[in-house]
């Protein structure tokens, strides 16, 4: 008897945090809808850099695999670019509208909001990546959809792990040095991207800068994707070694992000930012 009241409990518990998750997404739907910039960010910016990168390289007269080398990364810099702005607006938009105090005096927990964002951005990072691929095909004759389905959602995963990971580090740069933070929600993404060999191999780069892009988890989900083209990962199992940084940095992340909170809320940070 009492191991059903616990379920049911249990079950309750997790009904009312799924709903708090999906109300943060929803509001992030309607701030898009609202906001055509928002939508017009989600195909014409990703377009205008796979374009760019794409005709550079027929000028270039590269190879196919080295095409393909540098289309990998312009495809995964605007999918990750798409989706972290997602996790970020779901703080700038409260700041923007001056309304940050009262989202954070609802029953609600950073983690709801952050996940329930999160999801939108996935949806139109799968958007961005399928008008991406279809447009490398087309014009490119580059087709990153033949490796298989699995070794695809495992690249996919990663990107928008990626993506999650840089949108909380924004949001907790912001609960802590307040709006001169605000500009890391559209530069982190490109310096993160710049050390972890969009364009290139990380064996170019110095060795200081080396060990530091072996340590992001998008380095390892680059490569792998490579490897499907002939080029070879620094370790023997790339994929693997990304989702464990991933999920470290992810665990490392929610203590920030709790501790971030409650120190916004102890030195009024929350309030400056609502005014």
């Amino acid at each position: 008897m009492w191991r059903r009241a616990i379920l049911r409990m249990s079950l309750s518990n997790s009904q009312k945090e799924l709903r708090k998750t999906l109300a943060f997404a929803y509001k992030n739907i309607i701030m898009t809808k609202r906001n055509f910039f928002t939508i017009f960010e989600m195909l014409f910016w990703p377009l205008i850099s796979l374009f760019s990168v794409g005709l550079m390289g027929a000028y270039l007269e590269i190879g196919e695999g080295k095409l393909a080398f540098i289309m990998i990364g312009a495809i995964s810099l605007s999918v990750i670019q798409l989706a972290q702005l997602d996790v970020t607006y779901v703080l700038l938009f409260d700041v923007w509208s001056k309304s940050l105090k009262y989202t954070f005096v609802t029953p609600s927990s950073f983690i709801n909001m952050i996940i329930g964002s999160w999801l939108v951005g996935i949806a139109r990072g799968l958007v961005a990546f399928a008008v991406l691929s279809f447009f490398s095909i087309v014009f490119f004759d580059l087709n990153i959809l033949e490796i298989p389905l699995s070794s695809l959602f495992i690249f996919l995963a990663g990107l928008f792990i990626t993506s999650l990971l840089i949108g909380m580090a924004s949001c907790i740069l912001m609960l802590i040095f307040g709006r001169r933070a605000e500009i890391t929600a559209w530069t982190l993404t490109a310096i993160i991207m710049l050390i972890c060999g969009i364009y290139y191999p990380i064996t170019i780069l110095p060795p200081e800068v080396k060990m530091i892009a072996t340590l992001i988890p998008i380095t390892h989900f680059l490569e792998y994707f490579r490897t499907f083209y002939g080029f070879e990962a620094i370790t023997s199992n790339p994929a693997l070694y990304g989702f464990i940084l991933s999920f470290i940095y992810l665990a490392v992340f929610i203590i920030l992000s709790e501790w971030s909170l409650k120190r916004a809320r102890r030195n009024g940070m929350i309030i400056k930012l609502s005014e």
